[in-house]
């Protein structure tokens, strides 16, 4: 008896692990990924801004690599090497950010206006929706905001996820397939409704992903596009 509880055990417990685990060969390599981070619309006349940006190299990883920052009007607003950028006139132009020395190429742009004043822009909220990636349920809407805490994800009443995970996570990625570059949230003990998490030190925008990982397995269970 005691043989055949042992071995009945063996087989719901390999069972359990081979089902949870049937989606964890994931490619973790994405594209690479350069931004202009900088959220502004206008900059004063005769005045300086200093524009950040930000490249994600093929596994979401941050990386430093050779940029050159271009003005297509620089008699407008001019821009240094090191993103520096100085407003001369009235007008607008295109600010232009370029990778230098990699395989490829990539180009991220923002058109800036020269003004009365310097306009930041902002991003007070962002909507969005969970999806499963596996046969665990795991669904719902939420709200991020930015807060002087931190970014305030809410979790909204139509939230549904499997209370049958083992080390349950919810983590913020610029890697849909991977965590392991990101930032862990917490341990998902909320599997019905609405609730809240607050991540301090974090913004909208610094982050491209929402992912809910089986940590013991290391199993992509859901997502969310942050983008």
């Amino acid at each position: 008896m005691k043989h055949l509880i042992y071995f009945t055990f063996l087989i719901v417990s390999t069972t359990c692990f081979f089902s949870c685990i049937e989606d964890d060969f994931l490619d973790d390599a994405v594209d690479p990924e350069l931004a202009i981070t900088s959220r502004i619309d206008s900059i004063q006349i005769d005045t300086d801004f200093q524009f950040e940006s930000r490249y994600l190299n093929n596994v979401g990883r941050e990386e430093s690599v050779e940029v050159e920052w271009t003005s297509s009007n620089p008699e407008i607003v001019s821009i240094s090497s090191t993103g520096l950028a100085t407003a001369h006139s009235a007008g607008s132009t295109t600010i232009s950010l370029s990778t230098v020395g990699l395989d490829s190429n990539l180009v991220d742009e923002v058109t800036i206006h020269v003004g009365m004043e310097t306009v930041i822009e902002t991003t007070p909220s962002f909507e969005g929706t969970i999806n499963t990636t596996t046969f665990y349920v795991l669904e719902g809407t939420f709200t991020m905001t930015d807060t002087d805490e931190g970014l305030l994800i809410e979790v909204n009443d139509d939230y549904l996820a499997s209370d049958r995970l083992p080390g349950f996570y919810l983590y913020l990625s610029n890697n849909r397939n991977s965590i392991q570059s990101a930032l862990e949230i917490d341990e998902i003990t909320i599997f019905r409704g609405a609730h809240e998490y607050l991540v301090p030190g974090v913004e909208i925008g610094d982050f491209n992903f929402l992912v809910f990982f089986c940590k013991p397995f290391n199993i992509k269970v859901g997502e969310a596009d942050l983008t």
